[in-house]
């Protein structure tokens, strides 16, 4: 089977790589500390092995509380008792483990340098510790994963489990051909071999025949009469001919079937060939699908990439939009204002213009009324 390139499985990760809400950080600081403390716990019993040594890095309240723990453990694990006064024993231990573990998490600086320190054998709490690792790593890629990365990661798969499973039926029905191919080939050269082993048995048979009758024929002309000799010494030189001429349809049937056998042997080398030649069809076409695949994955990486491009382009695009079209609206909003004002301005002189003008006749008016007055006055 063709192997997934890692590549690929970037797709699988979650692009946000940080906590966004206050919520998954509490989840993320309960699950560190929890690490933590199995830590803390796993190197314990080492450290209170060696309190002489490390006393003085300690500190006299640490030292004391690991001093108490290792009582209650010894006494734990020595003097076992009933149920009520096991379990009593059991939540002291637990108690001065948990004052153990809040005096090494306010001093973090301190545990990591006996961490260094000190050296544990392997024992089945590393592994619950590396599971419960692997279990925090995986509910943060929940909380870092969203819905839209959850539903392209399950369609991704899904499409991977439907090419895997083209690509397997596609092996099963070329492991067919090749097993029929392969099963075809092997009766054909059972069959062939069976002709032969039986054409040898029947030339040895007939052989032995041969020479058992000629045996009988010597037995027999041992017993006639002198006179019958010669008859015998013909029918002895027939009887040789007729074996010489056996002897040579024997050396035939074996060139023939010796033949027979090496048009058998390249049919098998050819049929052998032919299966090579599949096998090696079938690793040229998944090694094309192979770089098919890691083209077509690495073209989708690039347009992934240039998408993101250009989603940043555009939202810096969409800002200075709304800044140039709040820029355009304070404008037409400042040119209202001062047509509005210019309009006041012009209303406000109208308004001027027509009152001086009222007054300037109201003025000529009233000097032209003071003419006639004084005029009629003079007339009198």
């Amino acid at each position: 089977k063709a192997a997934i390139p890692l590549g690929v499985l970037k797709v699988l990760e979650p692009h946000q790589l940080k906590p966004d809400s206050l919520e998954t950080e509490r989840i993320l600081t309960v699950l560190d500390q929890t690490i933590t403390k199995l830590e803390m716990s796993r190197l314990i019993p080492g450290i209170a092995a060696s309190l002489g040594r490390f006393a003085g890095m300690l500190g006299p309240e640490i030292t004391t509380s690991l001093r108490e723990l290792s009582k209650e453990m010894q006494h734990l694990l020595t003097s076992p008792g009933e149920g009520q006064t096991t379990r009593a024993r059991e939540q002291r231990l637990k108690s001065s483990l948990r004052h153990v573990l809040r005096l090494f998490l306010a001093n973090p600086l301190l545990f990591q340098g006996l961490k260094h320190q000190i050296q544990v054998r392997p024992s089945p709490a590393d592994g619950f510790i590396q599971a419960f690792v692997e279990f925090r790593d995986s509910v943060l890629e929940r909380l870092l994963t969203s819905p839209v990365e959850e539903e392209e990661k399950v369609q991704f798969m899904q499409d991977m489990s439907l090419r895997a499973e083209q690509n397997t039926g596609m092996i099963r029905a070329l492991q067919a051909e090749l097993e029929a191919a392969t099963h075809t080939a092997k009766e054909e050269i059972h069959k062939k071999d069976k002709v032969i082993e039986d054409l040898k048995a029947t030339m040895q048979d007939l052989v032995k025949d041969c020479e058992a009758y000629i045996q009988q024929i010597m037995q027999e002309g041992e017993k006639q009469p002198k006179e019958e000799e010669e008859a015998f010494q013909d029918r002895c030189s027939r009887l040789q001919q007729d074996v010489q001429h056996l002897q040579a349809q024997f050396s035939a049937l074996v060139l023939e079937h010796r033949a027979s056998e090496q048009v058998l042997r390249k049919r098998k080398c050819r049929a052998e060939v032919e299966i090579e030649n599949w096998i090696q069809k079938y690793d040229t076409d998944m090694a094309q699908k192979q770089a098919t695949y890691e083209e077509i994955d690495a073209v989708y990486s690039e347009e992934k990439a240039q998408l993101a491009l250009l989603r940043e382009k555009h939202s810096l695009l969409l800002q200075e939009h709304s800044q140039i079209e709040e820029e355009r609206r304070m404008l037409r909003q400042k040119e209202e204002e001062e047509l509005q004002e210019e309009a006041r301005r012009k209303r406000a002189a109208t308004c001027i213009q027509a009152v001086w003008r009222g007054y300037l006749v109201r003025s000529v008016i009233k000097a032209k009324m003071k003419k006639k007055k004084k005029k009629k006055g003079k007339k009198k």
